[in-house]
């Protein structure tokens, strides 16, 4: 039906679709977005970056950060580049 349309040709099984990475396992079919996460990460220069834990005792008064801030552009274009990025299984 589509092919009296459209130009197609089967390219056989897909791997990858928007970014998701397709594996057929035993019980079916997972979808990967890690390698989407480690590409975003190298492109803005954070792939080597240490992952920390950051722990949060309310007793602790905040105070304003002195030290330097990071790009609010280059911050909102990763968080958007990961948003909604996980793996299901």
């Amino acid at each position: 039906m589509l092919h009296s349309s459209f130009d197609m040709k089967d390219m056989g099984e897909a791997h990858v679709i928007l970014g998701i990475r397709i594996q057929k396992n035993f019980n079916g079919y997972i979808l990967i977005q890690s390698h989407y996460i480690e590409k975003t990460l190298r492109k803005f220069g954070h792939y080597d970056d240490r992952p920390v834990v950051t722990l949060f005792d309310p007793k602790v008064q905040l105070k304003k950060n002195k030290g330097q801030s990071v790009s609010q552009l280059q911050y909102t274009q990763v968080l958007g580049s990961l948003m909604y990025k996980m793996n299901y299984t």
